[in-house]
C-alpha cells in the first residue's frame, strides 16, 4: 500500500503546480500605458540633440502645423528599417518631422543620423525614458501624427510604406 501512496502523492504533487503555473499565464501583469485618455501632447522639458540646451515642448510644436513624432535610437535594429520611410516622407516636405532619441548614445546617434541621413526637422533627447512614458510609448520605434498640439494617429512600430500613404492621406 505505501508503495502506491508515493507515486500518486508525486503525481498529485506535479499536477498541482502544473495547475498553478497554467493558471499564472493568464494573469498579464505588462503595463501598457494608455494614450486613448489624453489627445493633448505631454509638456516637457528636454535638451536639444546637437546644442545639448535646455527646450521646451512648447517651442517645438506649433499650431497650425503638422508633426510627425518619431521615437528612435541607434541601438534599434526596426529604427533602421523604418529610416529609409523617414527619408523619403521628408524628401515630400508635406510634414514636419521630430525625433525623439531614446535612451541613447550621442556619439552613437549621431554616427547613426551620419551614416543613413538626418530626416528630422528638430532631434531632442530622452536620456531616461521618461518623456516616451509620458507620450504613452512602448518601446522603440514609434511614431505620432500631430496637429495643433494633439496625436492625430499612433503608429507602434517600424513606419513601412503602407503607414506612409496613410500618413500622406491624413495630412491632405
Amino acid at each position: 500500500m505505501k508503495n502506491k501512496i508515493l507515486p500518486f502523492s508525486v503525481i498529485i504533487f506535479f499536477g498541482m503546480i502544473f495547475f498553478i503555473f497554467y493558471k499564472g499565464l493568464e494573469d498579464s501583469k505588462i503595463y501598457t500605458p494608455n494614450v486613448n485618455t489624453k489627445n493633448e501632447i505631454p509638456v516637457f522639458n528636454t535638451k536639444d540633440f546637437f546644442s545639448g540646451e535646455n527646450m521646451k515642448s512648447s517651442s517645438i510644436f506649433e499650431l497650425d502645423e503638422i508633426y510627425l513624432l518619431n521615437i528612435w535610437s541607434s541601438w534599434c535594429i526596426p529604427c533602421r528599417q523604418e529610416h529609409p520611410f523617414l527619408m523619403n516622407l521628408n524628401s515630400d516636405n508635406t510634414v514636419n518631422i521630430i525625433g525623439m532619441n531614446y535612451k541613447d548614445n550621442l556619439k552613437n546617434a549621431k554616427n547613426f543620423l551620419e551614416e543613413l541621413g538626418d530626416p528630422y526637422k528638430e532631434i531632442f533627447t530622452d536620456v531616461d525614458g521618461t518623456i516616451a512614458i509620458e507620450w504613452g510609448a512602448y518601446g522603440v520605434p514609434e511614431s505620432y501624427l500631430i496637429y495643433n498640439n494633439k496625436i492625430i494617429k499612433k503608429y507602434i512600430g517600424p513606419l513601412n510604406q503602407k503607414f506612409i500613404n496613410e500618413i500622406k492621406l491624413l495630412i491632405k
